[in-house]
């Protein structure tokens, strides 16, 4: 009965401790990384792998989930008052849709792949980005390649955007934030480096 006990009870300090809180200050990128190390990390290994830099990925996950792992929309109202069901599949810290996450994952083999973890999360946004890196958007055009994100290339490439104007007005709320993130990011970038290496991280 004891050992029982034990098990529930490590089973769920253990449960808890993978849910990851939204950092204390989700304006400052460098503290949001002095924070969570394991953040800084996976938007290291995006950069290297995708080339999308930090603080784009980091203005991305802002917008789309407020750095909150189980984030969803909210749910219609039936009768203005009843819940009712969501009007997308979206979910976690990237927003990635049903259908567009099991294309990264049948594209990039990361079967075991979850939209609440934060360095999966990271991963899908930046191999959505690579695409349109590729094709030319600069890799510090938040602005585009959030329009693209939301739209998809084909709709970006269609400008379907410029019949949004909300869509506009968030784009371009994400381009602010990444630019306040890279003067941030410019100031410490050494420090995390430093620091990293001295906390064994790669």
């Amino acid at each position: 009965m004891k050992k029982s006990k034990y098990i529930i009870f490590f089973t769920t300090i253990f449960l808890a401790s993978c849910v990851s809180s939204p950092p204390e200050d989700p304006d400052n990128l460098c503290r949001i990384f002095m924070e969570k190390r394991s953040w800084y990390k996976a938007a290291i290994q995006t950069e290297k792998k995708w080339e999308l830099p930090p603080f784009v990925l980091i203005a991305f996950v802002f917008q789309e989930s407020s750095f909150n792992s189980n984030a969803k929309p909210d749910r219609e109202k039936l009768f203005g008052i009843i819940p009712w069901l969501r009007p997308s599949t979206a979910k976690g810290y990237s927003q990635a849709l049903d259908e567009t996450w099991e294309q990264y994952i049948d594209e990039t083999g990361n079967t075991w792949a979850r939209r609440g973890s934060f360095s999966d999360s990271a991963d899908f946004i930046g191999w959505y980005a690579e695409k349109g890196i590729d094709s030319g958007i600069k890799k510090t055009d938040a602005r585009s390649l959030y329009l693209a994100y939301h739209e998809g290339y084909t709709g970006f490439k269609n400008r379907t955007y410029r019949q949004k104007q909300w869509l506009m007005d968030v784009a371009d709320k994400v381009q602010n934030r990444s630019n306040m993130y890279q003067r941030q990011y410019w100031g410490c970038a050494e420090d995390l480096r430093k620091e990293s290496k001295r906390l064994f991280f790669f």
